[in-house]
C-alpha cells in the first residue's frame, strides 16, 4: 500500500535510449557532416586567437570596449585580460573564447531567423513556447550525455550542448521584439507600400534590435557558464582548469581559473550590453 505500483511504471529511459541508438546507427553520416564543419570553424578561431599575439587581442579588446562602452571599461578589460595572462591561463582563456564565439554564432544563426518565424505565426509560436521551457529549465548536465552519443568526446559535442543551452533567450527575444513593434508604424509601413520583406527589414528589425540583442547578450552569457561544464567532456580552456582543481583538491589553481572565468564574464557582458544600449533604431520606410 505505501509504495508506487510497478504496474504503472512508465520505462520512459528505455525509450529514450532506443530512440538515441536508432538515431546513432541510422543517422551517422548527418552528425559526422555536422561534426566536420563545426570542427573546421572552430579549428580556425582557436588557431587564430592563439596565433595573434597577446597584446594585440588585448588593446583590440580595450579599443572595441572604448569605442561601445566608454574609457572605463576599456581599461578593466586591458587589465583584467593583462591580469589572466599573469596566471599563465592566457591559452586556455583563447580556448575557451573559441568555443564560446563558434556557439554564439551558431546560436545567433538558429536563433533569429526563429524567432522571426515565431514572431510571424502564433502557431508556432505555441508550438514552440514548451521546447523552449523544456530546454531553459532542464539540468544543463542533460545535455551533455547526447551530445557525447552524437559527436564523441572533445570540443565538437561542447559546441553543440552549449548551442542547445544558449539559444533559447535569443529565439524569445527576437519574437518578443517583433511582436513588441508598435502596430502604427506598421500600418504606415503599408500605406507608405512596403513589401512584407521590407516591412520586415526596415521597420521591425530595427526596432526590435534592442530587444534582439539582449537576447544575444543572454545567450553569450549562458554559452559561457555552459563552456565551463562541458569541460566534463573534454573541451579544455578554463573549465578544464577548474574540473582538474577539483579533481585534485587543488584550490589554488581551481580558484585562479574561476577569477579569470569571472573577469572573461564581465568583459564579454559589459561589451555585448553595450552594443545592445547603442544600437538606436533606425527607420527606412519605402524604397
Amino acid at each position: 500500500m505505501f509504495e508506487f505500483p510497478e504496474v504503472l511504471f512508465i520505462a520512459l529511459g528505455d525509450w529514450i535510449n532506443t530512440a538515441i541508438h536508432w538515431l546513432t546507427n541510422n543517422l551517422a553520416p548527418l552528425f559526422d557532416a555536422l561534426a566536420t564543419g563545426i570542427r573546421w570553424f572552430l579549428v580556425h578561431i582557436k588557431q587564430t586567437l592563439l596565433w595573434l599575439p597577446w597584446w594585440a587581442i588585448i588593446v583590440a579588446t580595450a579599443a572595441l570596449a572604448w569605442r561601445i562602452t566608454g574609457w572605463k571599461v576599456a581599461v578593466f578589460s586591458a587589465i583584467a585580460l593583462f591580469f589572466i595572462g599573469t596566471l599563465g591561463l592566457w591559452d586556455y582563456a583563447m580556448v575557451t573564447l573559441a568555443i564560446i564565439v563558434t556557439a554564439t554564432i551558431i546560436s545567433i544563426a538558429i536563433g533569429i531567423p526563429t524567432g522571426i518565424l515565431a514572431a510571424k505565426s502564433d502557431r508556432f509560436e505555441g508550438f514552440l513556447r514548451p521546447q523552449l521551457d523544456a530546454m531553459q529549465t532542464m539540468p544543463s548536465f542533460v545535455y551533455l550525455i547526447p551530445a557525447v552519443f552524437f559527436f564523441g568526446l572533445g570540443m565538437v559535442p561542447a559546441v553543440v550542448a552549449t548551442v542547445i543551452y544558449a539559444v533559447p533567450p535569443c529565439i524569445r527575444l527576437t519574437n518578443l521584439g517583433i511582436r513588441q513593434v508598435s502596430r502604427e508604424v506598421i500600418e504606415a509601413g503599408h500605406v507608405f507600400g512596403c513589401t512584407p520583406r521590407q516591412l520586415l527589414t526596415k521597420i521591425q528589425l530595427p526596432l526590435a534590435l534592442p530587444s534582439i540583442m539582449a537576447g544575444v547578450n543572454q545567450t553569450i552569457m549562458m554559452a559561457l557558464a555552459m563552456v565551463i561544464i562541458c569541460s566534463m567532456i573534454g573541451a579544455g580552456g578554463l573549465g578544464l582548469e577548474v574540473l582538474r582543481g577539483i579533481e585534485r583538491l587543488d584550490v589554488g589553481r581551481g580558484f585562479t581559473a574561476g577569477i579569470s572565468i569571472v573577469l572573461a564574464a564581465i568583459i564579454i557582458d559589459r561589451i555585448s550590453a553595450g552594443v545592445a544600449r547603442t544600437r538606436e533604431p533606425r527607420l527606412k520606410v519605402g524604397g
